[in-house]
């Protein structure tokens, strides 16, 4: 079957290489002035904010296209794995050799760290001159666009972290979802390996995080789907192919 699935580990360009510091874990951090939890409704205004989810498996693309999109769209980049693996390697984080074991597992790290480093990176991004300079001189050379689409790579896995990240943090407005078969992602993934020194980029932590998906991942794919928010892209097809696919799918969403 084809597999598209975005695993803990499976990420590529970080909020961090858009000049924003990694935030510290949910534990660690101050609780936000305008906090969040299902009461209150959710962090942002989806009417204010943009938030596409991009799903697919490792290897399938998604940072080779989500750093497309940023370029063209103004988009905000999160990594959901990069930002997990920032807070790993951070000294004196408190969770960092938790994180480290269920990467290398391939097993899903729980959600509310994750959910936290995703909206403290969103509230730096949008409180950032840089970030805010990286969107309004993208966009079609529109200026003057706050840092307010943001494209969440990685996330959500698993069907509490879609509804908690639902409730408590942003409404998205759309899942690309890169489907690929999985011997294809298999053997970019290993050609990755030779050079990537991650951790997960192995045969064993492949086959982890491949099962991982089919278990837990497909379900968050229905979840949104009867939602009509899901959009299939064939990630298998060449970038350009797959870049224009995806073009096509957010362009009515941000009225482009």
């Amino acid at each position: 079957m084809p597999l598209a699935a975005t695993p803990p580990a499976e990420q590529s360009s970080a909020m961090s290489a858009a000049g924003v510091p990694a935030p510290a874990p949910a534990a660690e951090l101050p609780v936000p002035a305008t906090t969040s939890n299902a009461t209150t409704g959710p962090a942002f205004d989806p009417k204010e904010v943009t938030v596409i989810f991009v799903l697919g498996g490792p290897g399938a693309g998604k940072g080779t296209q989500c750093a497309r999109l940023v370029q063209d769209y103004g988009f905000v980049h999160l990594s959901a794995g990069d930002l997990l693996r920032a807070e790993q390697a951070r000294p004196g984080s408190q969770f960092g050799a938790m994180i480290k074991e269920y990467i290398t597992e391939g097993r899903i790290v729980p959600m509310e760290v994750t959910i936290k480093l995703l909206e403290n990176a969103m509230r730096a991004a949008m409180s950032s001159e840089a970030g805010q300079a990286k969107e309004a001189g993208a966009a079609g050379g529109n200026k003057g666009i706050p840092a307010r689409r943001f494209l969440v790579d990685g996330f959500p896995r698993q069907m509490d972290q879609a509804v908690k990240f639902d409730e408590t943090v942003c409404p998205s407005s759309l899942v690309l979802f890169l489907v690929c078969p999985e011997p294809i992602l298999l053997e970019r993934l290993l050609e990755r390996g030779k050079t990537s020194g991650r951790d997960d980029d192995n045969a064993a932590s492949i086959s982890k995080r491949f099962q991982t998906f089919i278990n837990t991942s497909m379900p968050v794919v229905d979840y949104y789907r009867k939602q009509g928010k899901v959009v299939d892209i064939d990630s298998a097809k060449s970038i350009e192919d797959v870049y224009a696919d995806i073009k096509s799918a957010i362009e009515p969403v941000l009225g482009a």
